[in-house]
């Protein structure tokens, strides 16, 4: 890799970890990161997926828990991109193998029917969502034992994986107190609230907006917004069936294979 920047050279090992699904050293442990450094590495690895023929599909949050803020001693959410290799079908299966200690969540997922501009007001913002849906996230730090820095997390894309998303519906009248229910293999792993997002998941799409345009990438008309786990992640393990059931929004599932014989038969994200 001679020739590269620092930030070139950390965004190909993070690619290529998370290509391989190996575990890589967190960047801070060898030199000072700053997260607006992070952001330019993560911008450097999603290239690299789109030079192989990947499309940008929309953007992820990260950090909407107040709690998980608290922890991380940051006052501001994160977020990171979502590439079409990243979405697998509602109610498909999807190779174990292929990541390395997964989790999942679920999340209120929004539908952008038109461009949002930059520095765009709230109502211009609410009123460019076209459609709601519950989702599941899988997280996959490439770090070891998921332990990274804020600026480590933010360069490893927001530990973004891969989404699974249901059935799209009308945008409601609310969306800030709806249980939220994580199952895996048929029993409750996890109840929280869309408050849980926040507050309410708007605050969490607004969010998106502001930093997203402050970057030079202002969502899209047809992008998805994941706006932040309403639960805590629960392990993604082998031959699970999970499934996060959202108040008035319905349902979204995915299995995961106990293994992976025929490549060919099982998603990757």
């Amino acid at each position: 890799m001679s020739g590269l920047t620092p930030e070139e050279r950390l965004a190909a090992r993070l690619d290529e970890a998370a290509r391989r699904g190996e575990v890589t050293s967190q960047p801070s442990q060898a030199a000072p990161l700053s997260v607006a450094d992070a952001y330019a590495v993560q911008e450097l690895a999603i290239a690299r997926r789109l030079d192989r023929g990947e499309r940008l599909v929309g953007v992820k949050m990260g950090f909407t828990s107040r709690q998980k803020m608290a922890q991380m001693g940051v006052d501001e959410v994160i977020w990171g991109r979502l590439t079409s290799a990243m979405l697998v079908p509602e109610g498909d299966r999807i190779a174990p193998d292929h990541y390395i200690h997964p989790r999942i969540e679920p999340e209120v997922a929004f539908l952008i029917g038109r461009d949002i501009p930059p520095d765009a007001p709230p109502e211009t913002i609410t009123s460019a969502v076209t459609a709601v849906a519950p989702a599941l996230e899988i997280i996959d730090s490439r770090y070891a034992d998921f332990r990274f820095t804020l600026a480590d997390v933010v360069a490893d894309n927001a530990s973004a994986a891969g989404f699974v998303l249901g059935a799209w519906r009308a945008v409601p009248s609310s969306l800030d107190c709806l249980g939220v229910l994580l199952e895996v293999d048929g029993r409750t792993a996890e109840v929280g609230a869309t408050a849980s997002i926040l507050g309410d998941p708007w605050r969490s799409l607004a969010a998106a907006a502001r930093l997203t345009g402050r970057a030079g990438m202002p969502l899209r008309a047809g992008w998805v917004v994941l706006a932040g786990g309403a639960t805590a992640a629960v392990p993604l393990r082998p031959g699970a069936q999970v499934r996060a059931v959202i108040e008035s929004l319905g349902s979204a599932s995915v299995t995961v294979a106990a293994r992976c014989i025929d490549p060919q038969g099982c998603s990757h994200g």
